[in-house]
């Protein structure tokens, strides 16, 4: 299949084989006239331009469109085998992989593959390596992968390549490294970005123009769409709602400044709330693991709290009303048509969304606030994982 002009548009030829593609993808299906039309190019030069597609796999003969009456034209449209765009979401101790088809149908999620990304090149190759297995065993041939999008947790830099998690030299750009080993186009993102984009295109936020995500794993981040677009201000680095110091608690955020938001609404607040209340003598179904000294992880306090554990309920309702305190203050600020929360500690549902939606009516501007929709993420784990698919699938065909 010849992709060159995917990645290098060179002449004009080129680039209405690209606005082609981006009208199958936001009409569907369509005919030569159609694509004349809205291309403003002749019927003979839209249907060479259709064949040379054809050949090249991208789009396929659809058929006869039915009409009315006299002659039924052909309409055309995506090849969904034309090639996958591969979506990394880069976690703790695991990644999750998911693939979608050129028409941007989700085709395989690959859950927690054991991997720890470390700041090292051996790393970033054992990375590599470790994706270009997983899709072995799914039988995706890499030569059929357009691109690979790829998210990191923190401050990451879309136009210069560089995340400020890890560091691997300073001549070079994880982006570049990860595009020289895995031989294709990467695209690198801010997780929560990443995830926001993923709602949005296929989950929770579908049909939005104006969307806050908030993502509230370890950490607490948030993604913006405004306007039907993803947000990223003048740096690239928009959305830290989770070092917005708004609390007089005294905790050390990891950022090291005093009273982030991160440090009362986050999993890692929920995890160092639980202990804490353990550790005066509070009861819960945990209790006995702590006696014994054994770990206990975020994994374990949603489950508490899924067993209806007391404690567990009483430390997911306190972040869930610090977070909603700070979601009033955004939707004072931004006014949008959906909030949606995301991450494990979303997990929790309702013993979350209760005490956030409380502190919301609490704190913001009715008049604000009674338009503004707060939902949980409908794509839940794959949330990241195939927002990383959508963004270098939009990307690659120019789409935002």
């Amino acid at each position: 299949m010849t992709t060159s002009f995917l990645y290098h548009t060179q002449g004009k030829n080129d680039l209405l084989k690209r606005q082609i593609i981006t009208q199958c993808i936001n009409e569907g299906n369509i005919s030569i006239a159609d694509i004349s039309k809205k291309l403003t190019t002749s019927i003979p030069t839209a249907t060479k331009l259709v064949s040379e597609l054809i050949e090249e796999g991208f789009l396929k003969d659809m058929g006869k469109l039915g009409t009315n009456g006299g002659r039924r034209p052909n309409i055309y449209g995506l090849n969904s085998a034309a090639g996958y765009f591969i979506g990394v979401d880069i976690r703790i101790h695991h990644i999750n992989i998911a693939i979608v088809d050129f028409k941007g149908e989700l085709v395989d999620f690959i859950e927690d593959v054991n991997f720890t990304l470390v700041n090292s090149i051996g790393s970033f190759d054992e990375f590599c390596n470790v994706i270009r297995e997983n899709l072995s065993n799914y039988d995706i041939d890499h030569d059929n992968v357009l691109a690979y999008g790829i998210n990191f947790s923190g401050r990451v830099n879309i136009t210069t390549g560089y995340c400020f998690s890890y560091y691997i030299g300073e001549n070079t750009p994880i982006a570049e490294k990860l595009e020289q080993n895995l031989r294709c186009p990467v695209f690198i993102e801010n997780d929560s970005r990443a995830m926001t984009y993923g709602e949005y295109m296929c989950g929770a936020g579908q049909g939005e123009k104006d969307l806050l995500f908030i993502n509230v794993t370890w950490g607490l981040g948030m993604g913006m769409i405004i306007n039907g677009r993803l947000s990223y201000g003048k740096s690239g680095y928009s959305g830290e709602i989770g070092h917005f110091p708004i609390l007089n608690n005294n905790q050390i955020c990891q950022c090291g400044k005093i009273g982030c938001l991160e440090t009362g609404a986050s999993g890692s607040a929920l995890h160092r709330i639980f202990i804490e209340k353990l550790k005066s003598g509070q009861s819960s179904i945990l209790s006995g693991k702590f006696n014994n000294n054994e770990e206990i992880r975020l994994e374990d306090i949603l489950y508490a709290v899924f067993e209806e554990d007391m404690l567990a309920i009483e430390c997911v309702e306190e972040i869930g009303a610090t977070l909603g305190r700070a979601i009033a203050g955004l939707i004072n600020i931004f006014n949008p048509e959906t909030i949606v929360i995301g991450g494990i500690v979303a997990e929790a549902k309702d013993y979350l969304l209760i005490p956030v939606k409380g502190a919301i009516n609490k704190h913001s501007l009715n008049i604000v606030s009674k338009d503004t929709h707060i939902k949980t993420s409908k794509l839940g784990r794959k949330c990241g994982a195939i927002g990383a698919c959508m963004l270098s699938r939009s990307k690659m065909l120019n789409l935002i």
